[in-house]
């Protein structure tokens, strides 16, 4: 992951010396499984915990130095802790143990980490979108489908959606770290050959994981599960941060990203202020769901275990595990600083020349005995009729002498508070979210 997009909390979790950090302690505790059930005595396993290794940039380098004559990650690793602790004890570091049994436990472990930190990160911007919406909930807005007017909503409508897709997000997440809160450690192909389930279950206790059965590698399924979260949670925020481009376009200018002092929006033109974080949102989906489709080829591994995936993973899993993170804290920003301009939303409401209340209009005839297809002619015809001479609807339909309705009834369906009456439906749905 390179700097620019990595936030410290999360990046922490897939460095060299957290990876081997993991591993270690996967190792101590296995010792530690085994002594528990007297098959290793107590003091070696004692002395394995006293005289492990501290995992820093030094142990690293050694690592990688001894990895240069095994051509093995693991078996490089192995060496240098059985020769930082000595003997007789170091000789029990990886007894009985295969190399995903500490790699797989050890990775899950830090996806499980990951997990709760995605699962935090969404949560503030659930409530978040949360707070927004309540705080936009009356102001109107110009509703748009294809691009085009289309009927009358509300700010905070718009927000209320968002922030209930985001807690669906949340759920997917809470069920993909479930998924990844596992361990295994049985050996070669999953069979317990070399092992006691007991390790197993011991090791996996004390790191919060969940024993379950294997081939010799943790099913990707569960990897591809995690994967498939994060992308989804970047989907839905390029979804919103396509809307607030589009709602930032100089015709629209309905909201703007925040702008904070001494900000520059173009190097070559002083007005700018572009939706920059909007667009690098919106970029670092597409390189999410790339990394979800990698993760679903890992799924399919030969027998009961290749290593086909394990250079995909190195790549694929902190990478996106750091950009979902990271969009997620950007996103929350952008939604608690985002600049609303309800005066041009309702510039635009009234730039529609009352077309906006079409369908309402419509419904009107129709309630009042004309057919359906005699009522929409009209409607069309006088709606024509006011864009092409810039008159309101409403007048048009007035002068009409083929329009059925009153006076008094155009003024009634003439109103946003009319089309509007229900919209608060949306907001009974945000009861219990983000709590």
């Amino acid at each position: 992951m390179i700097p620019r997009y990595s936030l410290e909390e999360m990046g922490s979790l897939f460095t060299d010396e957290a990876r081997l950090s993991d591993w270690l302690e996967v190792e101590i505790l296995a010792v530690e499984g085994w002594a528990k059930l007297g098959a290793i005595p107590a003091e070696d396993a004692k002395a394995i915990r006293d005289l492990a290794p501290k995992v820093d940039a030094a142990f690293v380098r050694e690592v990688e130095e001894r990895e240069r004559v095994t051509d093995h990650d693991v078996a490089a690793f192995v060496d240098v802790v059985q020769t930082a602790i000595g003997q007789p004890a170091g000789s029990w570091v990886h007894y009985g143990l295969t190399s995903s049994d500490v790699v797989d436990t050890a990775l899950c472990f830090a996806l499980s980490k990951a997990a709760e930190l995605m699962i935090q990160a969404q949560t503030g911007l659930v409530r978040s979108l949360k707070a927004r919406a309540l705080s936009e909930a009356g102001v109107p807005m110009m509703g748009r489908t294809h691009g085009m007017h289309a009927e009358p909503t509300t700010f905070g409508a718009k927000l209320a959606l968002w922030c209930l897709q985001a807690d669906r997000d949340l759920k997917r997440l809470e069920a993909a770290k479930q998924a990844v809160s596992v361990g295994k450690l049985s050996g070669a192909v999953g069979t317990y050959s070399n092992i006691d389930p007991e390790v197993e279950s011991y090791v996996c206790s004390s790191l919060g994981l969940v024993p379950v059965p294997a081939t010799q590698v943790v099913a990707r399924d569960r990897h591809a599960q995690y994967v498939l979260a994060l992308a989804q949670v970047c989907s839905s925020i390029e979804m919103f941060a396509t809307e607030i481009r589009h709602l930032q376009r100089s015709e629209v200018a309905e909201v703007n990203e925040p702008f904070k002092a001494g900000q520059k929006g173009s190097s070559a033109m002083p007005h700018k202020r572009n939706p920059i974080l909007s667009e690098r949102l919106t970029g670092i989906s597409r390189l999410v769901r790339g990394y979800a489709s990698a993760a679903m080829e890992d799924v399919a591994l030969w027998h009961e275990r290749d290593i086909s995936h394990s250079s995909v993973e190195r790549v694929v899993l902190p990478d996106a595990s750091g950009l979902a993170y990271y969009s997620v804290k950007k996103m929350t920003s952008l939604v608690d600083g985002l600049v609303v301009h309800a005066d041009r939303m309702k510039q635009n409401l009234d730039s529609s020349l009352g077309l906006v209340f079409s369908q309402s209009v419509l419904l009107a005839m129709v309630r009042s005995g004309m057919a359906r297809d005699s009522a929409y002619r009209i409607v069309q015809r006088c709606s024509r009729e006011a864009v092409e001479g810039s008159k309101q609807l409403r007048l048009v339909l007035g002068d009409d002498p083929e329009c059925p309705l009153s006076a008094d009834d155009l003024d009634g369906i003439f109103s946003l508070d009319g089309v509007l009456r229900n919209v608060g439906r949306i907001f009974t749905a945000l009861e219990g979210v983000g709590v």
